[in-house]
């Protein structure tokens, strides 16, 4: 059974990672490939960060001794991964062979009321190295950072309007370098220039946990909280989505809520869910364009 329509149609593979004996995931809070089509799956568990290749075979486990709870990743143009850390404040920056190489915030200390970091949801890295990072549980921000790590500004307060967030749960930027902010509560992605300054929003989602642009920068991938992922244009066209009815445990549907999303060089697209245990599923993408 397909998922989708259009040129944006899949299929599940089933039981697609495959864990040592005795591993299993927690929730899978994120997802991410790098550019050799390794997938990173970031849970809540015991094994908090662990790498297969595209056919779902083992390769590592990172983080074990830093890694407390997974929310969101991001890997950049240098195959460096980044995790955020909700519950203990923090970003670490890992390298392409699984170093800790950087940390923004201490861990385990949360910052002051609008201050870096009250349980942060995301990061994302601009076209000339700036940060950006969602700090979205605990404070309706968004904070950029230097590529060194340094803090520029900050913006974003509690509310609905322009530049205010209910939750502030994911950051990405596109082609262009505009910010991508998941309002998730308030049901709708606002766009920002890199200084802060609101540009418009994007509605008619069902609560959008994570975005993920393809490497053209042309379609955005959407996985939202209730039920559903939706493939859209650039500019707002929608050009695909399924689930979004009800939670089902049927192969290639989501019984809890999609958090984390990525695709692959060959625009396979992996879903974390949380609310629910070993919530990871790969959709190979069929034909295309």
């Amino acid at each position: 059974m397909p998922f989708g329509t259009g040129a944006y149609q899949y299929e599940v593979i089933e039981n697609w990672a495959k864990l040592p004996a005795g591993w299993q995931f927690g929730w899978v809070a994120a997802v991410a490939c790098d550019s050799q089509d390794r997938v990173f799956v970031y849970s809540r568990s015991e094994h908090p960060l662990v790498v297969f290749d595209s056919d779902g075979n083992f390769l590592a486990s990172w983080g074990e001794d830093v890694i407390e709870d997974a929310h969101g990743i991001f890997i950049d143009d240098e195959d460096n991964v980044w995790c955020t850390e909700r519950e203990t404040h923090c970003i670490f920056k890992f390298n392409a062979q699984g170093d800790l190489v950087m940390t923004i915030g201490t861990p385990g200390q949360e910052g002051a009321p609008g201050e870096p970091f009250r349980l942060p949801t995301d990061l994302a890295v601009a076209s000339n190295g700036d940060l950006f990072i969602s700090d979205g549980y605990d404070n309706a921000r968004v904070h950029k950072y230097s590529a060194a790590g340094e803090h520029v500004l900050s913006w974003g307060d509690w509310g609905e309007g322009p530049s205010q967030f209910t939750l502030s749960h994911c950051v990405r930027l596109d082609k262009d370098d505009r910010v991508w902010v998941c309002d998730r509560t308030n049901d709708r992605i606002q766009l920002f220039d890199t200084d802060g300054n609101f540009l418009e929003e994007r509605t008619g989602l069902l609560k959008p946990d994570t975005i993920y642009f393809d490497p053209n920068g042309e379609v955005v991938y959407v996985a939202e909280l209730e039920q559903r992922v939706s493939v859209w244009t650039l500019d707002g066209e929608l050009l695909s989505h399924w689930g979004g009815a009800q939670p089902s445990d049927k192969p290639g549907e989501f019984a809890a809520c999609p958090h984390g999303i990525w695709a692959d060089s060959h625009g396979d697209l992996y879903v974390g869910q949380v609310q629910v245990d070993d919530g990871l599923q790969k959709f190979r993408r069929l034909g295309g364009d």
